[in-house]
C-alpha cells in the first residue's frame, strides 16, 4: 500500500473517532448533563383582587337576635335592620358598591345611596353617602340612629 494514503486515512480515522467520542457531561441518550442545565423557576399565579361579596352579619351587636346583615354583590350592598325574635327585617341601607380592582388587606369605599330605593324605609339611613371599611376580615361602617352615633363591624358568614 501506499504510504501517501495511510497519513491522510489515518489523520481523517482521528478526527471521526475524536468527534464521535462520548461526552463525559452527557447523558447515555446523548442529551446535556442535567448538573449543567438550570432549574426552572417557577412563578406564582397573579394574586386576585380582594372579595367582598357575599353575606355579613354584625358581630358587636348588644342583642343576639336584633343586629344588621349585609349583603354585597358585584356592584351593590344593601344592609338592613334584623329582628329574629319577631321574624323582621328593615332596610337601612342600600347603594353602590365599588369593589377592589387588587389584592389587598384594607380596602374602603364611598357608596352612593338608591334613594327610590330607601324613600319610603322608616329606617333607613337618611344620608346620601356612606363609607364602608374593610380590615382584618371585618367590614364596618358609622351608623346614626336616635342622636347616637356607632360603628357597626361585620364579618362574613
Amino acid at each position: 500500500m501506499n504510504h501517501r494514503f495511510l497519513a491522510p486515512l489515518a489523520i481523517a480515522a482521528l478526527l471521526l473517532t475524536g468527534c464521535s467520542a462520548a461526552d463525559p457531561d452527557s447523558t447515555s441518550a446523548g442529551g446535556t448533563a442535567s448538573s449543567s442545565a438550570a432549574p426552572e423557576e417557577t412563578q406564582a399565579p397573579p394574586a386576585e383582587p380582594l372579595d367582598l361579596t357575599g353575606e355579613w352579619k354584625q358581630t358587636n351587636s348588644k342583642s343576639a337576635d336584633s343586629y344588621q346583615a349585609a349583603t354585597i354583590s358585584a356592584d351593590r350592598i344593601d344592609v338592613n335592620w334584623v329582628n329574629d325574635a319577631d321574624s323582621t327585617k328593615a332596610i337601612y341601607w342600600v347603594g353602590t358598591y365599588a369593589a377592589p380592582t387588587e389584592d389587598t388587606e384594607t380596602y374602603s369605599w364611598e357608596s352612593q345611596a338608591d334613594a327610590a330605593a330607601l324613600e319610603n324605609a322608616l329606617l333607613a339611613s337618611q344620608d346620601p353617602t356612606k363609607t364602608f371599611a374593610y380590615a382584618n376580615g371585618v367590614l364596618s361602617y358609622e351608623l346614626t340612629a336616635m342622636g347616637v352615633t356607632m360603628t357597626v363591624e361585620m364579618q362574613r358568614q
